[in-house]
C-alpha cells in the first residue's frame, strides 16, 4: 500500500469520526480542502470541491450548529443523525480513499467510515439524552458547543495532521467502549 493510500485512509477515518459529532462540519471542511487542492478527491467525488457544494454545505453547517442549541430540537436531530452519520461517514471515506480496488474501498468506507461515525454519533446522542434527563436540557447548549468544537478540531486535524486525528479517534473509541462497558455492568447489577 502506498503512502498516499495510507494517508487517504487516515484522512477518511478522521473525517468520519468528526461526522459523528456534526454531520456537515467535516463535509464542509472536506469541500473547502478539495476546492483549495489540499486534499485530492476521487474523480467521481470532485463535485464536493465545487463552489456550489461549498455554499450548500456551508449553509447546512450553520443551520445544523444553530439547531443543536434548541433543547427539544437537539434530541430530535439525534434520532435522525445516527443513520445520517453512518451514510456521511461512508461518503467521506469513499471520497478520500485513493489507490484501492473499488471493493476494498467500499468495504473500508462502510466498516471504518460508517462504523466510526455511527459509533461516535450514538455515544453523542446518549450523552445528550442523559444531559436532558439530568439537567432538564440546561446543559445541552454547553454539550452542543463542545461537540461542534470537537468536530471542527477533528476535521482540521484529519485534513492537515491525520496521524494525530487517528490517535484521537482511537482514544475516543476507547472511551466509548469504557463507558458502554460501565453502563452494561450497571444494567446487569440492577
Amino acid at each position: 500500500m502506498s503512502p498516499e493510500t495510507i494517508f487517504s485512509i487516515l484522512v477518511g477515518i478522521g473525517l468520519a469520526a468528526s461526522v459523528g459529532f456534526r454531520i456537515f462540519v467535516p463535509l464542509f471542511a472536506l469541500s473547502l480542502a478539495a476546492y483549495y487542492n489540499v486534499i485530492p478527491l476521487n474523480e467521481s467525488w470532485a463535485w464536493v470541491g465545487s463552489k456550489t457544494a461549498i455554499i450548500t454545505l456551508g449553509v447546512a453547517t450553520v443551520v445544523e450548529i444553530l439547531a443543536y442549541f434548541i433543547p427539544w430540537l437537539d434530541n430530535l436531530l439525534d434520532s435522525v443523525a445516527i443513520p445520517l452519520a453512518a451514510i456521511a461517514g461512508t461518503a467521506v471515506m469513499v471520497s478520500t480513499v485513493a489507490g484501492l480496488d473499488p471493493v476494498m474501498t467500499w468495504s473500508l468506507a462502510i466498516i471504518a467510515g460508517g462504523g466510526t461515525a455511527a459509533a461516535v454519533q450514538t455515544s453523542s446522542a446518549a450523552t445528550r439524552l442523559t444531559s436532558t434527563a439530568t439537567t432538564g436540557g440546561i446543559a445541552n447548549p454547553i454539550l452542543a458547543t463542545v461537540e461542534t468544537g470537537t468536530s471542527v478540531v477533528m476535521s482540521i486535524l484529519a485534513i492537515f495532521v491525520p496521524i494525530i486525528a487517528i490517535i484521537f479517534v482511537i482514544l475516543l473509541l476507547w472511551m466509548i467502549f469504557k463507558v458502554y462497558k460501565k453502563f452494561k455492568k450497571k444494567k446487569v447489577e440492577v
